[in-house]
């Protein structure tokens, strides 16, 4: 039998314990601050706490940071996350019920917690309405992930799927046209037309796009690069082009 806490997680920093009492209070199992910490930031989420009904504890500052690493400035939250990622199922349910073209992120075996983080907080800022990474070979949500994504694990829809060419090939019969970054790219991702229904597919950290998914893509674009190097971190990347989608769709409504 599964132990009920296997699906507790810690949730540390100001940004993330906020936006999780604001997106997803009935989660939080405890609150914690530290001892002491009584400025403004702290105090907004106490009344946050309580306008959600939720206990606060208070430790002092050895035995917090014990229970809790990371940097925490002084707040951290337990709670208990339910299906918090989308079957593909959900998905689909979730792109047929939309009233605009799609946009969204494919994150092609993402390992590092820190990427994903990042890229889940550019997609937030973007207005993405999924974000699609593989069960395996992939990081999922966790207590890291949480923290870089300042809030946005709360406010981003992310998928988990099985099978991502299974995946993609459905996405193409749904009329989703499927934009690669690959650095060996000849088209640049300044002259792709991303204004429509679109899923942008960024590769891993290592190896970038892997052979299948690289060959689901209906275009291959990379981004230009004017030093001596040669590729970009993925999750910086994943934010540059992100915001060409994002600037060509505000530009199509002017």
């Amino acid at each position: 039998m599964k132990n009920k806490q296997d699906n507790q997680e810690k949730v540390i920093g100001m940004h993330a314990v906020s936006e999780l009492l604001a997106q997803r209070p009935g989660s939080v199992r405890r609150l914690i601050f530290q001892v002491g910490r009584n400025d403004k930031r702290i105090n907004e989420i106490r009344e946050l706490a309580a306008a959600a009904n939720v206990t606060v504890e208070e430790l002092a500052k050895e035995a917090f940071e014990r229970e809790f690493d990371g940097v925490h400035q002084g707040v951290a939250a337990v709670a208990e996350f339910e299906n918090s990622t989308l079957s593909e199922k959900s998905l689909f349910e979730l792109l047929s019920n939309l009233d605009h073209p799609p946009l969204l992120l494919i994150l092609d075996g993402v390992t590092d917690p820190h990427n994903l983080g990042a890229c889940l907080r550019s997609a937030d800022a973007a207005g993405v309405d999924a974000v699609i990474i593989p069960k395996d070979k992939s990081v999922g949500l966790n207590a890291t992930v949480r923290k870089v994504a300042c809030g946005a694990a709360e406010t981003v829809n992310l998928a988990a799927v099985t099978n991502l060419a299974r995946c993609l090939d459905k996405l193409k019969e749904e009329g989703i046209w499927l934009v690669g970054a690959a650095d060996q790219a000849d088209s640049s991702l300044y002259d792709q037309d991303l204004d429509g229904p679109i899923a942008l597919v960024m590769g891993s950290e290592g190896s970038g796009l892997r052979r299948l998914t690289k060959e689901s893509c209906d275009f291959l674009v990379s981004i230009p690069m004017a030093g001596a190097l040669s590729s970009l971190n993925v999750s910086v990347a994943t934010g540059v082009c992100l915001y060409e989608a994002r600037r060509q769709r505000i530009g199509s409504k002017n």
